[in-house]
């Protein structure tokens, strides 16, 4: 069996039924075939681009190795304490996305058991009553120096004026929550060193406009490289910048 939590929401006037299917303990789970069938035949499913399929042969081999390993999101950080979460951090997410959880969380009092029990409800905390345990993903998230639990959680900005062959370089390094990390790095780079340039045309009233690199591609390529590095590489992500190209590097992540 299953469970995943159900939470009924209202957006903009109308009701939604919100699923939340957080990686259970006993995966991988089986699915029928045919839900409406009177002997139904189980198979294991996966996403395969755009498309569910059923796992067979190597790919079935490949999913039950797999899930012999608790995801790093979902481990326990035993050198740490439930104190090392943050509530000021989680009440700000709670509020920057709107969650119903924020108003309840504001009331809690200001001990440890309330802030295992927002925790636990925000799925970042896990284990016994006698033993609870902060998740990795809580610290990454709603601590101010996840790189004391995770050495390498940082982004390096390095410009490269003369070329990456050249021998010199500015480097400046971000830190603290992922989030505000992501933030504060994509800042930089925007003020710094993306550029505009406006061409008038003698015969024409409209300018053409353009940047040296566009900001959408970099935020989608450094939000990328923070989503799918793996945090038990002791390796941080760089983004150099030289006047030719933008590269963003990350080891350990995803092909």
């Amino acid at each position: 069996p299953y469970f995943p939590i159900l939470s009924v929401q209202t957006m903009q006037g109308r009701h939604l039924i919100v699923l939340w299917a957080p990686g259970g303990q006993n995966r991988p789970y089986k699915a029928p075939a045919n839900v409406t069938a009177k002997h139904k035949s189980w198979h294991y499913y996966i996403r395969r681009y755009s498309s569910t399929v059923e796992a067979k042969g190597e790919t079935e081999q490949e999913l039950l190795s797999l899930t012999a390993k608790v995801p790093f999101d979902d481990r326990y950080a035993q050198t740490a304490r439930i104190n090392d979460l943050s509530r000021p951090l989680m009440l700000a997410f709670l509020r920057e996305v709107r969650s119903g959880l924020a108003d309840d969380a504001t009331k809690l009092p200001q001990t440890s058991r309330a802030l295992t029990t927002l925790a636990r409800q925000m799925n970042v905390a896990g284990g016994s009553s006698e033993a609870v345990w902060p998740k990795n993903v809580g610290l990454l998230f709603f601590n101010e120096a996840p790189e004391r639990f995770f050495p390498g959680t940082q982004i390096d900005v390095l410009w490269f004026p003369e070329g990456a062959g050249g021998a010199r370089f500015d480097e400046k390094i971000f830190k603290g929550p992922l989030s505000r990390m992501t933030r504060e790095a994509l800042d930089y780079i925007q003020r710094n060193y993306l550029r505009e340039t406006v061409i008038k045309h003698p015969l024409r009233a409209e300018a053409t406009r353009f940047w040296n690199f566009p900001y959408a591609a970099i935020e989608e390529a450094v939000v990328n490289a923070v989503y799918h590095r793996s945090y038990e590489e002791r390796e941080p992500i760089e983004v150099r910048i030289s006047p030719q190209e933008v590269v963003v590097l990350l080891l350990g992540g995803a092909d």
